[in-house]
């Protein structure tokens, strides 16, 4: 299997502009549940391209984005320029690089399934305030929601170069039980896309468990992806829907 935090390097660019944002409810979800607030430290650990940093930029948050891979890290520094606070640091889940009992917060979206639980706990534990808070995000692509999405899975089944091994939705809850050692909540919200044929290009680009363009197999995964966006799409446009489902507790 790759190294994990190599495996988007030549993925960055489609990452940005195809893979889903979360939900506007996200926020106001956290507000009432776990009383975040405007004046809380975050760390986000696993922060990407800053998909999963803006939300909490724009809620008025100091972000501190942790992220070992270099070209998704640029990415993030360029695309969220504006906002004086937000900080990036080359670091992982395991060795953070941040400062003890610094943070009101931890949050892990769509990377948490690449951690090592153990370790990134004990870390969590260490960079957190005391009464500190994990918060752990995926938007879960609802495979058989239609017969698109049910193509759609096909597809990654027969051309995915290691789909299996890496879905996040291995992470199960006995995983997530024992990392929030003194329990936790589940919430989910609605989420989707819609593409035109060469937004699904992208989109599926932008997986690094698929062909890139000019390695073996690309070429039969990009007829595949047309022949299911021609049997499927409505007026040129096709839905991927999701469940940003949303697991927060203390580790």
């Amino acid at each position: 299997m790759k190294d994990s935090t190599k495996r988007f390097s030549n993925r960055v660019a489609d990452y940005v502009r195809f893979r889903p944002r979360y939900p506007e409810g996200l926020i106001p979800l956290l507000r009432k549940e776990i009383g975040l607030d405007k004046s809380w430290t975050i760390a986000d650990v696993g922060s990407g391209t800053g998909i999963s940093t803006e939300p909490f930029l724009k809620h008025g948050n100091a972000i501190v984005g942790i992220e070992p891979n270099d070209e998704m890290r640029q990415a993030a520094e360029s695309l969220l320029a504006q906002y004086p606070n937000f900080k990036s640091i080359n670091g992982t889940a395991e060795a953070t690089g941040i400062e003890n009992g610094s943070v009101d917060a931890v949050i892990a979206g769509q990377a948490f399934h690449w951690f090592d639980p153990e370790k990134s706990q004990t870390e969590y534990r260490r960079i957190l305030k005391p009464g500190g808070w994990v918060i752990l995000i995926w938007n879960r692509r609802l495979i058989d929601a239609s017969a698109f999405s049910r193509d759609y899975e096909a597809l990654l089944n027969t051309h995915g170069i290691d789909y299996a091994k890496v879905r996040h939705d291995h992470i199960d809850k006995g995983t997530i039980t024992r990392f929030f050692a003194n329990g936790h909540q589940y919430r989910s919200l609605p989420n989707e896309q819609v593409f035109d044929f060469e937004g699904l290009r992208g989109r599926l680009l932008s997986s690094s468990y698929v062909p890139a363009e000019g390695q073996p197999g690309f070429a039969p995964m990009i007829e595949e992806l047309k022949r299911i966006f021609e049997e499927h799409n409505e007026s040129g446009r096709v839905r991927f829907d999701y469940e940003t489902d949303i697991y927060f507790g203390r580790p």
